[in-house]
C-alpha cells in the first residue's frame, strides 16, 4: 500500500522522518515541560574539540589566516573621535574548500553521515551552506541533494541565490530548486523520506560543533599574535548557528571576557516566505527575517531542537543597511586587496562602526569571509534591486527603507550599527516559550532552563514570568 504523500500526510510524519534522517532521538532530552537537556543533546556524537579538529584537517577545512586589516582600521581612527579605532582582524573563511565557514558545519555532519552508514546527504537552504554540504558529500564520497527556495512565482531569481545553485552543481549535488513560500518543507521531507538520506541541516548539534573550531581559533590565534584575547568578536547572526557555535569555541578557549557581538543587515518589513518581497532584498541570510524571530524562538527550525540557540550567547545585537554593507564590501577590495562576497561582510560592516567606539589598542575580530562569484557581487546584486525598482543611490543610509531603497554611504563616518533591545528580545523569548503554561505548571528546572537561554538573571525571568503568565 502505497503512502499518502498529501501536504497534511506528509507534514504529519514530520518526527517519524526527522528522527529517521537525523539518527537523535530529541525525545530522550525533553523533560516534558518548559526546559530540556540541551547539553546532554550537543554530546550527541560525543564530538570533542580535539576530533572535530581533526576531522577538519583531514578535509582541509579550518585554520583560515586572520588578517589585520590595516588600512581599514586606519581609516576607522580617521573618523573616530581621538584616541579611538580598535584594530579590526578579519578570519579569512572564504579560504574553506566551498568559500566559507559553512565547510566547518558540513565537515562533521558528512563525516557522521558516513560514519554511520547513510549514502547521501540532503539540506534544505539557499546559502553557502548547499555548497559546504555539497563540497563535503564529495569528500566522503556522499550523494548530496540541495533543496533550495529560488524563485518567486514568476519564475525570477536572485543573482545571488542562481550563483549559490551553480556552485552547489559544480559540486557536485543535485539541486531540487523551488519557488518561496510553505512548499520547501514539503518537498524536503518527502525528499528525505524517499532517499533514506541524512538531514544534514545547519541546526543539529554537528553543526554547531563544527564552528566552535573558528571560535576556538579565533582566542587562540589573537592571544598568541598580541599576547591578550579579542575584545569583541562580531558574528554575522540569521539561524543563530554562526553566534553559538563561535561563542562556545570562544569560551572553550578561555575567552570568557570577549564580547559577542551579533550583526544583521536590517531588512524590517520584509517578511521572508512573502512572494512580493522575495526579490525586494538584496540579502538572503544573515538579516533580520531570520536574527530576530531565530532568536526569540529558535525552535523554528528543520529540526525538533536547534542547537543554535544565540540569546545564550549574545552580548549585544546590532543593525547594518544593505547600502552600508555593500559599501564596507567596496572599501575591503580597494584599501585591502580582499574581494568577498557581500553576505559575508555584513559583520565587517558593524566590525568597522563598533571599532569607532573603542580604544585604538582594542581588538576587535570579524569572524568570517565568504567567496565571491559573478552573482555575488555588488553589481549584479545592485543591478538586480534597480531591475526591481529598488531606488540605488548616494546618501545618508539611515534613510534606507528596506524593499525601496539601498542608499550607499556617501562618506565612512556614516557607517552606523543602530543596537538592538536585546532585553526585549529576551523577554519575547521566554513569552514563546510559557504560552500554555500556568503559573503554577513551571518548575524550577525551567526557570533555571530559560535564565540560560537569555543570558540572564532569576530576577529577570521570574519578572517576565509575574508579567505573562
Amino acid at each position: 500500500m502505497s503512502k499518502d504523500m498529501s501536504y497534511e500526510a506528509v507534514l504529519a510524519r514530520r518526527g517519524e522522518i526527522m528522527k529517521s534522517s537525523l539518527g537523535i532521538d530529541y525525545a530522550s532530552y525533553e523533560s516534558g515541560s518548559i526546559a530540556f537537556d540541551y547539553e546532554g543533546m550537543m554530546s550527541f556524537g560525543n564530538f570533542s574539540l580535539s576530533d572535530v579538529t581533526r576531522i577538519q584537517n583531514a578535509g582541509d577545512v579550518g585554520r583560515a589566516p586572520l588578517i589585520e586589516l590595516h588600512n581599514l582600521s586606519k581609516l576607522a581612527r580617521m573618523v573616530a573621535p581621538p584616541g579611538k579605532g580598535a584594530r579590526i582582524l578579519i578570519k579569512d573563511e572564504a579560504c574553506n574548500p566551498s568559500g566559507s565557514f559553512k565547510d566547518r558545519r558540513a565537515s562533521v555532519s558528512c563525516y557522521h553521515a558516513r560514519e554511520v552508514g547513510y549514502r547521501g546527504v540532503m539540506a534544505a537552504t539557499s546559502g553557502n551552506y548547499g555548497a559546504a554540504v555539497a563540497s563535503q558529500a564529495a569528500r566522503y564520497g556522499l550523494d548530496c541533494i540541495i533543496v533550495q527556495e529560488c524563485y518567486d512565482s514568476r519564475h525570477v531569481g536572485q543573482p545571488e541565490i542562481l550563483e549559490k545553485a551553480r556552485k552547489c552543481e559544480a559540486l557536485g549535488a543535485e539541486v531540487v530548486q523551488l519557488t518561496v513560500g510553505p512548499e520547501l518543507f514539503y518537498v524536503f521531507l518527502s525528499l528525505l523520506e524517499e532517499t533514506g538520506y541524512m538531514n544534514a541541516s545547519l541546526y543539529t548539534p554537528f553543526g554547531i560543533v563544527g564552528i566552535e573550531t573558528l571560535g576556538f581559533e579565533i582566542a587562540t590565534e589573537v592571544q598568541k599574535r598580541y599576547g591578550k584575547h579579542p575584545e569583541v568578536v562580531v558574528c554575522t547572526h540569521a539561524g543563530g548557528g554562526n553566534v553559538t557555535g563561535t561563542a562556545r569555541g570562544l569560551q572553550k578557549a578561555g575567552a570568557t571576557n570577549t564580547l559577542v557581538v551579533g550583526a544583521s543587515v536590517d531588512l524590517t518589513g520584509l517578511h521572508m516566505a512573502s512572494d512580493t518581497h522575495f526579490n525586494q532584498k538584496s540579502f538572503t541570510t544573515g538579516h533580520t527575517g531570520f536574527g530576530v524571530p531565530f532568536a526569540t524562538n529558535p525552535d523554528r527550525t528543520d529540526t525538533p531542537r536547534s542547537a543554535g540557540r544565540p540569546l545564550r550567547y549574545m552580548d549585544r545585537y546590532v543593525l547594518i543597511t544593505q547600502g552600508e554593507v555593500f559599501y564596507i564590501t567596496e572599501a575591503l577590495a580597494v584599501l585591502e586587496g580582499l574581494e568577498r562576497g557581500p553576505a559575508g561582510n555584513t559583520s565587517l560592516a558593524a566590525a568597522f562602526a563598533l571599532a569607532k567606539e573603542l580604544e585604538e589598542d582594542a581588538i576587535i575580530v570579524v569572524q568570517e569571509t565568504e567567496y565571491t562569484g559573478a552573482g555575488k557581487h555588488p553589481q549584479a546584486q545592485l543591478s538586480f534591486a534597480r531591475a526591481n525598482g529598488i531606488d540605488v543611490r548616494f546618501g545618508n543610509p539611515a534613510d534606507s527603507v528596506p524593499g525601496k531603497s539601498i542608499i550607499l554611504p556617501e562618506k565612512p563616518e556614516q557607517v552606523t550599527a543602530v543596537n538592538q533591545d536585546l532585553q526585549r528580545m529576551r523577554r519575547s523569548l521566554i513569552r514563546n516559550k510559557v504560552q500554555g503554561f500556568s503559573r503554577q505548571a513551571i518548575t524550577e528546572e525551567d526557570i533555571l532552563f530559560l535564565m540560560a537561554e537569555t543570558k540572564s538573571d532569576r530576577q529577570f525571568v521570574t519578572g517576565c514570568l509575574e508579567e505573562l503568565v
